[in-house]
């Protein structure tokens, strides 16, 4: 696990896997494997530790592991209990946006293409929409009311 902050984006920590990527990992609807490393973002609001996001990080490695499945864009991922907060429940896989576009995935010395999977907090009732209505419309709805997606209590979409 990684910590980085000072970094381009101002006011930001951004935790990251290392090494994740060793271990290609099967995407349930799709025929052929994955290298992924995980991304979480927050604001550094935070006056004392690193929060959240490590054990986070940790956990959700680990589950991918045990179970060999990838996730990738618009795949939901819930919580075994919520950020503290209690509003965001689950994770949903993007592209690190925030980031330059050639962040989304890098090549390694062995050709093998590494996917960076940013993991952004999410409500109930955005966990519903996506289900319903699928991650295309959710970031729609995140391009059109544009939340500090770095703010893991920010208030939720008007969905």
């Amino acid at each position: 696990m990684a910590c980085f902050r000072n970094g381009r984006l101002s006011g930001c920590q951004a935790f990251a896997t290392i090494g994740r990527f060793r271990t290609p990992l099967q995407h349930p609807t799709l025929d052929r494997h994955f290298h992924l490393e995980l991304l979480a973002c927050e604001n550094t609001r935070r006056t004392t530790g690193y929060g959240h996001f490590p054990d986070v990080l940790e956990y959700l490695a680990g589950q991918l592991l045990a179970s060999g499945q990838a996730i990738l864009r618009g795949d939901v991922v819930p919580l075994p209990t919520p950020l503290p907060g209690g509003t965001m429940t689950s994770l949903y896989a993007g592209l690190p946006v925030y980031f330059d576009d050639d962040f989304f995935s890098v090549t390694i010395e062995n050709g093998s293409d590494v996917v960076i999977v940013w993991l952004i907090p999410i409500t109930d009732q955005e966990t519903a929409f996506i289900r319903d209505k699928g991650w295309q419309a959710f970031e729609d709805a995140l391009a059109r009311q544009d939340p500090d997606l770095l703010d893991p209590a920010r208030p939720q979409l008007d969905l």
